[in-house]
């Protein structure tokens, strides 16, 4: 490389260490702090998505309403999934789960008919079900309708107010990776600031003397955006496998969102700040940068 070209790219080194490391910190907890925005998202579905809303059946209900009543939750756009679970069922499951069989001592099996509708996340609602039940209450031999509704609330509250938390630590890491890398890069081109005053006043345009240095940012953002990368595939894979969570939970997808995230953040800081840390000493007058 010629002396003419080593000019061209000043302080590369010095850019090089300080700032990636810097970078890839920040950009590791920004990506940390939104994969739990998706976890906690997730995670609603997956509640709201496994509460049950149980059509409990009369006794005397011919099989022809129950398929009616059936055909008609399958059909519908508000239901994930839909199962018939028939008196001798519901006994079987309630002497698994209770180890007591109410038939022996009573002799006759007092458990209803039901059918088990798991709503989809839009209608897990308690505005929602009350429509459903409205509508389900229009069919006739239906005993009652059961929805565990404070259970949704609180889902519902508890996720919002983990979202905003989040959303808050969110911004706030973003604006501390906009000062630490915009201070970074000023400090890293501190010391070219004469080279830069020199290349100006000897006709070199702004976009010329930008150039070498976008450039090195671009890549030290993207070097940045890899490290924190590994090191958040290497979180999620530990909290994966040493605390058996499951792909519901920590979902490669949203994984692989964050990484767009992350990459392109380190790119497009590192590149900002380095635009506006040069433009500082293009326009800087010459007796100035001795006092700067």
């Amino acid at each position: 490389m010629t002396k003419e070209n080593k000019a061209t790219k000043p302080g590369l080194s010095t850019l090089h260490l300080t700032s990636t490391i810097s970078m890839s910190l920040v950009l590791f907890l920004v990506g940390l702090v939104f994969l739990l925005l998706f976890v906690a998202r997730d995670m609603s579905r997956f509640v709201k998505e496994n509460i049950n809303l149980s059509i409990v059946l009369d006794d005397h209900i011919s099989r022809t309403d129950e398929q009616r009543i059936e055909k008609y939750l399958s059909s519908s756009t508000y239901a994930k999934s839909v199962e018939y679970i028939s008196k001798s069922d519901a006994l079987k499951d309630h002497i698994s789960n209770l180890g007591e069989n109410p038939q022996q001592f009573l002799g006759y099996n007092p458990l209803k008919a039901s059918i088990e509708v798991k709503l989809l996340e839009a209608y897990a609602n308690n505005d929602s079900v009350s429509k459903i039940q409205a509508k389900l209450k229009s069919f006739p031999n239906i005993y009652r309708i059961v929805y565990q509704k404070d259970m949704v609330s609180l889902v519902n509250e508890n996720v919002q107010r983990v979202s905003l938390i989040l959303v808050g630590l969110a911004i706030i890491l973003l604006f501390v990776s906009v000062a630490l890398i915009n201070n970074t890069i000023r400090l890293a081109l501190y010391s070219n600031r004469f080279l830069i005053n020199t290349m100006k006043l000897v006709g070199a345009t702004p976009g010329f003397i930008r150039k070498p240095y976008l450039i090195s940012s671009i890549k030290n953002g993207l070097i940045a955006a890899m490290v924190s990368i590994v090191l958040m595939v290497a979180v999620v894979y530990f909290v994966r496998y040493q605390f058996g969570i499951s792909n519901t939970m920590l979902h490669s997808v949203n994984l692989l969102y964050v990484s767009v995230i992350v990459l392109i953040s380190g790119i497009l800081l590192t590149l900002i700040s380095s635009y506006f840390a040069v433009g500082k000493y293009l326009t800087m007058h010459s007796s100035r940068l001795f006092y700067n």
